[in-house]
């Protein structure tokens, strides 16, 4: 890509009329080793798009500024800095409602106004990234901003809660401490007031979100920051249980490159197999992450899984069995 090329020659040029020194095009040409027509492109760059006062001396056979003052306007972003924009934006395209990428969107109107002139176009870099999630649960915008703003001004926040294991609905009030991305999913991580313990909350099964006038000491880092990383999936407990999985040499080739958990470890099998083992502290997302491989996954131990998943597929060989 040009942008950061042109970028440092518009400097260059910048820098060498500032200080009196009368660049030309032969001159940039010969100091970045492009050619004379791309060098008095840049010239022109420099003096139409960003109203640079240039003017050529004949007798200096050279431009300098008429305007002594004349500074050249803040690049608001690298182009590093603008791929990750556009990266994030993709990404969270479809979360909170829209709230994320529209918001992005004003963000990337105005650092394009000032990248254009160097080379960036918005619509080609739009194709070059996009996202693609399934099967998670989209929160409500309204439910987004006010939970993020109550969680940065440390307010608490009020709402009723749907369990989707009973369908039941409960009415929580919260000391917000993180949000997390999830699967595409935005989860809250909170002290639940009600139930006196640490509580996950999807957003998507949030309603009648209310911010509390009430603000909150926020707790210490260390007592949550462990709930997010100790253990397997969203699930977190006060203890942990090692899960062995065992994988076929087939399905190793994939294996081998995730990463399902910070602590997993890798064992190599003879013959091409692995076996992964990581922390769980609560069976339920596991299994559903077991039993998408079928039967190129077994479980090693704990037994008390091992027996869960026998249940489980004892069910759906019932399930299938007539067929």
């Amino acid at each position: 890509m040009p942008t950061i090329p042109k970028l440092e020659r518009l400097l260059w040029l910048h820098d060498q009329a500032k200080r009196g020194r009368y660049p030309n095009a032969s001159r940039l040409a010969e100091h970045f080793e492009v050619s004379t027509k791309t060098a008095q492109r840049d010239i022109d760059c420099l003096r139409d798009r960003f109203n640079a006062p240039l003017e050529f001396d004949p007798g200096r056979k050279g431009y300098a500024y008429t305007d002594d003052l004349f500074e050249l306007p803040c690049l608001p972003a690298s182009q590093q800095e603008v791929l990750c924009l556009l990266t994030a934006s993709r990404l969270l395209a479809h979360a909170a409602g829209g709230y994320i990428s529209r918001e992005l969107a004003h963000l990337k109107e105005k650092i394009f106004a000032a990248a254009g002139p160097l080379g960036l176009a918005c619509e080609c870099a739009e194709q070059a990234f996009s996202a693609v999630w399934s099967g998670y649960a989209p929160a409500q915008e309204e439910t987004f901003r006010r939970t993020a703003w109550a969680l940065l001004r440390r307010r608490t926040i009020r709402f009723d809660y749907r369990s989707p294991q009973t369908d039941a609905v409960t009415h929580r009030e919260v000391e917000p401490h993180h949000l997390r991305h999830y699967n595409a999913s935005w989860v809250l991580l909170a002290w639940c007031r009600q139930r006196r313990g640490w509580r996950n909350f999807y957003l998507a099964r949030m309603r009648g979100l209310a911010t509390l006038d009430e603000s909150f000491e926020p707790r210490p880092e260390s007592a949550w920051r462990p709930l997010l990383q100790n253990a397997f999936g969203l699930f977190h407990g006060d203890e942990t249980i090692p899960v062995t999985l065992r994988f076929t040499p087939f399905r190793a080739r994939w294996v081998r490159e995730q990463q399902w958990h910070p602590g997993q470890s890798l064992k190599e099998l003879p013959g091409g197999g692995v076996e992964l083992t990581l922390p769980a502290a609560d069976f339920r997302e596991i299994k559903m992450k077991i039993l998408q491989f079928g039967a190129d996954c077994e479980v090693v131990a704990p037994q008390a899984l091992r027996d869960e998943l026998w249940a489980e597929i004892a069910r759906m060989a019932a399930i299938y069995k007539g067929g």
